[in-house]
């Protein structure tokens, strides 16, 4: 069994403690409560206060807990709040479309599958909630990188790999197609990441008019595509999935 690192374990401590509390603590009260010497404390606080995980007062010395765990929380909650907000129309999408449905958001330099609706057949599937896609080719990460500008850094970034012979990985190329996906309000991948794979994908945004996601459905090509084209009725679908989605989070009308 792999042993735990007593540094992460002290300073893990020490955020339980300062967010149990109700008052600013000094660093001999923080130090006495976890049986710590004070220099071991005072080096853990400096270590968190450097990383926005600890405030200290200027006036008591005394420390409290920073904005960056406020940071991290508040995204946490807003990635359950997101998923929640998106359960009914996503499995009504999933319905009516007779695709699978993922829902995702921006994670590091990709995008992260938070929910994933199956097909609604018979067919053997695999739940992709937890895995990770490219930025530059999927349809998801195309509408995140078009909408959100640390996405958009991102893509631009990261190493942009070709997949496919149908993969724009360019940085003009890739430009273009961000530019077309906000001009008409949606993204598509067809066989760019995956042969035989196409997906339609559109934004949701919350109650500020931020970008905080993307829907869309996948499929194969011959039900997704009609003529080498993805089909208008799985479009108007994706796109109103994700109206819905934003209202229920406050957006209004887009």
């Amino acid at each position: 069994m792999a042993r735990n690192i007593q540094s992460l374990e002290r300073a893990a401590a020490m955020l339980r403690l300062l967010a149990g509390g109700e008052r600013r603590l000094g660093l001999s009260e923080i130090a006495s409560s976890l049986d710590l010497a004070k220099g071991t404390a005072h080096g853990i606080l400096r270590t968190l206060q450097a990383e926005g995980f600890v405030e200290q007062d200027s006036a008591s010395g005394r420390y409290q807990l920073g904005a960056e765990l406020l940071r991290l929380g508040n995204s946490y909650l807003d990635v359950h709040e997101l998923r929640a907000r998106a359960l009914v129309w996503t499995d009504d999408l999933a319905r009516s479309s007779g695709e699978s449905v993922h829902l995702g958001v921006l994670h590091q330099q990709g995008v992260l599958i938070v929910h994933h609706v199956f097909r609604p057949d018979d067919s053997r599937q695999v739940l992709e909630v937890g895995a990770m896609q490219p930025l530059h080719s999927t349809a998801l990460g195309k509408v995140l990188s078009a909408y959100d500008p640390v996405a958009h850094n991102e893509a631009v970034e990261a190493e942009r790999k070709t997949f496919t012979a149908h993969t724009v990985a360019d940085p003009d190329g890739f430009e273009g197609i961000l530019d077309l996906t906000r001009a008409r309000g949606y993204a598509a991948d067809v066989e760019e990441t995956w042969e035989g794979i196409a997906s339609v994908a559109a934004p949701i945004h919350d109650r500020r008019r931020m970008p905080v996601g993307a829907v869309g459905v996948t499929g194969a090509v011959e039900r997704v595509c009609r003529d080498g084209e993805l089909r208008p009725e799985l479009i108007a679908a994706v796109r109103d999935c994700a109206r819905a989605v934003s209202r229920d989070l406050g957006a209004g009308r887009f």
